[in-house]
């Protein structure tokens, strides 16, 4: 019996296309074959598992490298990167990103916000976390990327409220990083989500556009009161302890000379006391000795000096014999 062929339609100036009918039975089971093959294994790169799906209820889970599952859709894998670190970025977004959730549909509205003081700002900030439990990831919460999306927005936008718009932009960033990871850490735990938040990191944080020159002269203006705080305190810092070095230098100077006053006040009350011990034995020779003992320190000092006798009858002819005043005078006798 001859095989069968099917004929193409005949056409001018073609040859005609003659298949084997057993060809063409053979193609769609060759092709099922191959589906089947290449469908029945998969591996796992060595910073991920895999969750394996049979008709969408949970198997196992897959450790990095290479295994095999049931083909044609029957077993499915969905790959979870659990050690490597993942990243959201909220008011911005980074071109080409690795993780699918990683930036915003509408960044410009993310980072519109309004502090406690009823003013506005503009926060940008980034989230980094890690997968702790594939399971939990794909089966607890639907759309776990969007939901930590939500949920960390809320936190921020929750932190923001309760802060005036000058820690917000100046002093309280470290404070408000360290507030939002809690509260989202405490989210994460009561939805079991299989997340950990690890590091919460403000990136950009100022005012709205129309405001931005009257900010930049307020925060301006505070950093120069800073610098003249600073300036002063250096300044005092230089000045006191000088001036309080001098003072306790002049008190003690005085300390000492009043010692010193004393000393010689007592000195002269015991000398006096002899003396007077003195005098009461021979007051007619202490008190010659006393008189000659004080013109000897007095007279040296007193210069050129002219002594008459008490019976001269003319001095101004005298006045001639005083010494020029260049010349050294004679001591008097």
């Amino acid at each position: 019996m001859k095989p069968q062929v099917f004929q193409g339609l005949p056409t001018s100036g073609m040859p005609q296309l003659k298949i084997p009918l057993r060809l063409v039975l053979l193609a769609p089971v060759v092709l099922f074959v191959l589906i089947g093959v290449f469908s029945s294994y998969f591996t796992v790169n060595p910073e991920s598992v895999a969750v394996v799906q049979r008709f969408g209820k949970f198997q196992y889970i897959a450790e990095p490298g290479l295994h095999f599952k049931l083909p044609l859709g029957i077993d499915t894998k969905t790959i979870i990167p659990i050690r490597r670190q993942l990243k959201l970025e909220f008011g911005f977004g980074t071109p080409n990103p690795s993780n699918p959730d990683q930036c915003g549909e509408e960044p410009d509205k993310e980072r519109d916000m309004v502090t406690g003081d009823l003013n506005a700002a503009q926060v940008e900030w980034i989230l980094q976390y890690s997968i702790s439990s594939p399971q939990q990831y794909l089966f607890h919460v639907r759309e776990p990327g969007h939901t930590l999306r939500d949920l960390t927005e809320s936190a921020m936008c929750e932190v923001i409220g309760d802060r005036t718009v000058d820690e917000v932009l100046t002093i309280g960033r470290a404070e408000i990083e360290a507030d939002c990871l809690g509260q989202l850490k405490k989210l994460l735990e009561r939805f079991n989500m299989g997340i950990t938040a690890e590091q919460l990191q403000l990136n950009n944080v100022h005012p709205p556009g129309p405001v931005q020159r009257s900010f930049d002269d307020v925060n301006r203006a505070q950093q120069e009161r800073e610098t003249m705080i600073n300036e002063a305190n250096s300044e005092y810092n230089r000045i006191i302890p000088k001036a309080k070095g001098l003072a306790a230098q002049r008190i003690s100077a005085a300390e000492g000379f009043a010692v010193q006053r004393i000393n010689e006040a007592e000195g002269d009350v015991a000398r006096f006391k002899q003396l007077l011990v003195q005098y009461d034995k021979a007051p007619a020779i202490t008190k010659q000795r006393l008189y000659l003992e004080t013109m000897n320190e007095v007279l040296p000092k007193v210069g050129a000096k002219i002594i008459l006798d008490e019976d001269a009858k003319q001095f101004l002819p005298l006045m001639n014999l005083q010494p020029s005043a260049s010349a050294t005078p004679a001591p008097a006798r």
